[in-house]
């Protein structure tokens, strides 16, 4: 176990700074912003405090709650298990894709934390253009979707050359 993530600890850290930032954010939205409330911060940018019940940008937010709790804490925990198999899977030379996987595991622990204990996820950005608006998301959100993009980017992009013997 431990040599699946041997040189990885930069890696580790990111996701590490993408957790404390997603609950250090949703801490001070929950603190400082009634909820239900927003507020404009750029003719396109609000700063709001609504609570997900669903998944991202709100889907399947809609049915039983105790039902849809546990399900959606469910398929979250076998994605975070996912994640971290091919973190822990990939060679520490593979560095473009353990940055992008960093992102997500950090996003997905962070938006884990928040269902299981209360049911739902704080969301707090708002994007906006005339009549047209983005759901609300956060940083966990964010460096998933972030994240998501770079692994999709690394698989198109030419493989890495394979580590040398005495790297291995």
């Amino acid at each position: 176990m431990r040599r699946w993530f041997a040189g990885k600890g930069r890696f580790l850290a990111a996701a590490a700074t993408v957790l404390g930032l997603d609950q250090w954010t949703k801490w001070l939205v929950e603190t400082h912003v009634p909820l239900h409330s927003s507020r404009e911060i750029l003719p396109f940018l609000h700063l709001s405090n609504v609570r997900n019940t669903g998944v991202a940008f709100g889907l399947f937010a809609s049915g039983g709650e105790l039902m849809r709790t546990v399900a959606l804490t469910l398929l979250g925990v076998a994605a975070l298990v996912l994640i971290v198999g091919i973190f822990a899977r990939t060679p520490a030379s593979h560095s473009r894709l353990l940055w992008a996987l960093a992102l997500v595991l950090g996003g997905a622990v962070g938006n884990l934390l928040d269902r299981v204990a209360s049911g739902a996820v704080t969301d707090f950005v708002g994007v906006y253009l005339g009549s047209y608006r983005w759901p609300d998301f956060n940083v966990a959100d964010s460096a998933i979707c972030i994240g998501v993009g770079l692994v999709l980017l690394d698989a198109l992009r030419a493989p890495q050359a394979p580590p040398r013997p005495e790297e291995a």
